[in-house]
């Protein structure tokens, strides 16, 4: 097929392109670096918006007309096989209804880790195989771009096969229940239905996010910054920083007091003076409210390569930070969160309608990021600091929204396709002060912030 008429095909289905295109640009930030392999006429590319555009494909034909509509780009006659693109490094690398096509898939897939950095992602799509009986008998009466047969890959297939070639595989899911545009039924069945439980098997296309985990550099070279916002904590400071264990080649610790009504902000003051000459302490009193506040002021001020959280009520102790630390650094994940919903908790840790809050939105935020998240409200939080400068450019999507920290750093971690993983943690006690939480009022707020999280991060 020739790059004219299979442009003619995709102006005939513009809408599935539409929708397609849409769930790239929502993966895909405008102006990052770009390759597509199995790009056709380069269509898919140019509509990303790419600083850095790329495209390969084995049709010369293609290529050569691809070429010449979008010259702002750069394309190759190339076989995914050997992917040799001069050594160059990508933000993302697509792979849209192409490997199919591919005669092995496993060696193609053997070979993106050339073409990826440690925060590159990898998107693939792939028609869902209940679809076949209806393509076939679309592309029978002229609805549909004639194909070759197709591989039969499911899910699970190329999964399996991302695995195998050392590659980790971050999320997954399905898209597009209407392939045709039906006013108001297409918005409906796209939108909403296609992402609730046993529609989304009937997804038209499905897509994986992955990730490379090659060239990840030692764990002892990373550097940490402690990151502890403390209000009305003062019998705690100076047991945090006695028990905060060092880690990497250099560990910092960054009180940020919040307008305490005890005396929580002379006593940082009065240990951040007694440790200074044998532990990088810093404080500061935060501008603003909140625990969501004093983690940004705090992330701000802080030098180190992986950013951590640490609650100033010391429920998750200080000598669980190393499994966080030892999570991240080696590639495990890229957002670390605590759960203290594995271990038997202390008495009177959580109480019973807080726990049961907990689990609930255990459930509700799994489902909503695609990804397995046991506890939401923990208060220890790791990722690194490239990606927290990345979710801050890419913080306007969802707005200043949350006050306490947790869901923004959630919501942004999940909106960049960061791998997420869960370290167990036995939830303990306080020794001291009363909480600042109110589980009515911020419990309500929760629940409010995960419906507006339905239409930014689910239903889109």
């Amino acid at each position: 097929m020739n790059g004219p008429e299979r442009d003619r095909w995709i102006r005939r289905n513009r809408y599935y392109y539409r929708c397609l295109v849409d769930f790239l640009r929502y993966n895909i930030p405008a102006n990052s670096s770009v390759l597509e392999i199995g790009c056709g006429t380069g269509y898919v590319l140019d509509q990303l918006d790419p600083s850095r555009g790329v495209g390969i494909d084995v049709n010369q034909n293609l290529i050569t007309y691809a070429q010449e509509k979008y010259p702002q780009h750069t394309f190759y006659t190339l076989d995914a096989k050997n992917l040799d693109v001069n050594d160059e490094l990508f933000d993302y690398v697509v792979l849209s209804d192409t490997i199919g096509a591919f005669d092995d898939v496993q060696q193609v897939f053997s070979q993106l880790s050339k073409v990826c950095h440690a925060n590159t992602r990898i998107i693939i799509t792939y028609k869902n195989f209940l679809w076949t009986p209806a393509l076939n008998v679309a592309e029978k009466v002229g609805l549909k771009m004639p194909e070759e047969r197709q591989n039969w890959l499911d899910r699970d297939d190329i999964v399996n096969l991302l695995e195998i070639a050392d590659l980790d595989v971050v999320r997954t899911g399905r898209k597009v229940l209407l392939p045709y545009y039906i006013p108001l039924l297409s918005w409906l069945f796209n939108q909403y239905i296609v992402n609730l439980p046993l529609f989304n098997r009937l997804g038209l296309f499905t897509f994986i996010v992955a990730r490379s985990v090659d060239g990840l550099k030692p764990a002892l070279e990373h550097s940490v910054s402690v990151i502890v916002p403390a209000r009305n904590e003062k019998g705690n400071i100076e047991a945090i920083v006695r028990r905060t264990p060092k880690m990497g080649r250099h560990t910092e610790l960054i009180f940020v007091e919040g307008n305490s009504t005890d005396d929580t902000w002379p006593e940082i003051q009065s240990i951040c003076r007694k440790y200074q000459h044998i532990r990088d302490i810093k404080c500061v009193q935060q501008d603003g409210k909140g625990k969501g506040d004093a983690v940004r002021k705090g992330f701000g001020m802080a030098s180190g390569d992986i950013l951590m959280i640490l609650d100033a009520d010391m429920t998750v102790p200080p000598e669980d930070l190393p499994k966080f630390f030892d999570a991240i650094a080696t590639g495990k994940g890229e957002y670390i969160n605590g759960t203290r919903l594995v271990y038997p908790m202390e008495k009177e840790a959580m109480r019973t309608l807080n726990l049961i809050g907990n689990k609930f939105f255990s459930i509700a935020f799994s489902w909503l990021l695609n990804q397995r998240i046991k506890d939401t409200l923990c208060g220890t939080k790791v990722l690194s600091k490239t990606n927290y400068e990345r979710l801050i450019r890419n913080r306007s999507y969802f707005g200043d929204f949350d006050p306490f920290g947790d869901f923004d750093l959630i919501f942004g971690a999940a909106k960049l396709n960061l791998k997420f993983v869960e370290i167990p943690i036995r939830y303990r006690a306080r020794t001291y002060g009363e909480t600042n939480i109110s589980r009515f009022k911020h419990g309500w707020l929760l629940l409010k912030m995960t419906f507006f999280a339905l239409n930014k991060i689910k239903f889109v």
